[in-house]
């Protein structure tokens, strides 16, 4: 999440922005050159457990959506994110920017995601779509990591925070870095068969 973009996240998540612009802040006071690197949900941890709290694993029977399922997440594979930024290291392109990864076959709607599970196991899954407001019902009894969690959960799969902006094609990296055969999330999802 591009914490630049994130003035108006949630408490307690919305610490992690802040201090990520403070730093940003004082690396651009300093003069320093800079690159930064937004990746995109971790496949470790969005992708293989259909991007369900508590679970690394992809379900057999049943899976929540978050409300609708159709707004657009960016998923991406932690070995290609760290490709694409070493790339960036001595890129001059690069210089004083903010590089996205979004490779273009990995932007997929949370239902997207489901799918491609459903069609690699031939098993649909009972789906329950979870409204925004059930979403956040027991909120107040979390622990503090926990209510940061769910913040972020609902700017990313509520708000579309990866996806509402447009970005050049010098600002994303599968676009500066065609040479990078990144990982879709069906190749991904198949270690799970």
């Amino acid at each position: 999440m591009d914490p630049s973009r994130m003035g108006h996240a949630l408490p307690p998540g919305r610490e992690t922005f802040d201090q990520k612009m403070e730093v940003r802040q004082a690396i651009e006071a300093a003069g320093i050159p800079y690159t930064y690197v937004v990746g995109a949900c971790f496949a470790a941890y969005f992708t293989g457990n259909l991007s369900q709290m508590e679970t690394l694993l992809p379900s057999k029977k049943e899976v929540n959506i978050y409300g609708d399922g159709n707004v657009k997440v960016v998923f991406a594979d932690e070995d290609d994110i760290a490709n694409y930024t070493s790339k960036t290291l001595n890129d001059p392109r690069t210089l004083n920017k903010t590089v996205y990864v979004r490779p273009p076959n990995n932007v997929l709607t949370h239902i997207e995601l489901v799918q491609i599970w459903e069609n690699l196991t031939g098993n649909e899954l009972e789906k329950t779509n979870i409204t925004a407001k059930d979403f956040f019902s027991n909120i107040e009894h979390m622990e503090f990591p926990q209510q940061a969690g769910i913040g972020h959960f609902y700017h990313i799969f509520y708000e579309g925070c990866l996806t509402d902006h447009e970005v050049g094609k010098d600002e994303e990296a599968s676009s500066l870095y065609p040479d990078v055969k990144y990982k879709r999330m069906d190749d991904y999802l198949r270690m799970f068969l």
